[in-house]
């Protein structure tokens, strides 16, 4: 059976994970954060108020989004499934929070930890993640391990925004190994 997942729904959840507790947000202000936090409000209200009006939406209302992408959608042939939870980073700058977009892989300064912070940290990142990690921890092994690197990522180290035609042959490698068209 052919499926479709979508995704337009947004939300705001006092929650860090998805099965979380709803104390998680008012239980990591203190006194030495409460500046990020609220900077970051203000300088986003516009992004604030969307996601709070993404929560009252209705059904119909969700239904009528919904439409905006797929216009003959019917009520019947949809199913609404929460997909996940994720935690917005606020990185304090210059006294003030300012909300990162992304992921970033954050280390203690002798090397001995490391974890990953961000939007989005499945999938689509997980070997840029694992390789920016192997980098951070491992320096002195880069050399050993490159010949492998460049064998499984082939564009591993290469801007391919710089070379078209590297960033053509890449997709093209990847929509092969994946059999999908380019």
């Amino acid at each position: 059976k052919t499926s479709l997942l979508f995704g337009p729904f947004a939300g705001l959840n006092l929650k860090f994970l998805k099965n979380g507790s709803w104390l998680d947000l008012p239980a990591s202000i203190r006194f030495g954060n409460i500046v990020s936090y609220l900077s970051v409000a203000l300088k986003n209200f516009p992004l604030v108020i969307y996601l709070v009006k993404e929560i009252f939406k209705s059904s119909k209302q969700k239904l009528e989004s919904l439409r905006e992408f797929v216009p003959n959608a019917k009520t019947e042939d949809w199913q609404l499934y929460e997909a996940g939870q994720r935690a917005q980073v606020i990185k304090p700058v210059n006294g003030l929070g300012v909300l990162q977009f992304g992921t970033e892989v954050i280390s203690s300064a002798d090397g001995s930890i490391a974890g990953l912070l961000g939007a989005s940290p499945g999938a689509s990142v997980a070997t840029r993640v694992m390789l920016d990690v192997a980098t951070r921890m491992f320096p002195e092994s880069q050399n050993a391990w490159m010949k492998g690197i460049a064998n499984s990522v082939p564009s591993y180290g290469l801007k391919l925004n710089d070379d078209p035609s590297k960033a053509r042959e890449s997709l093209s490698a990847t929509a092969k190994t994946l059999k999908l068209k380019a």
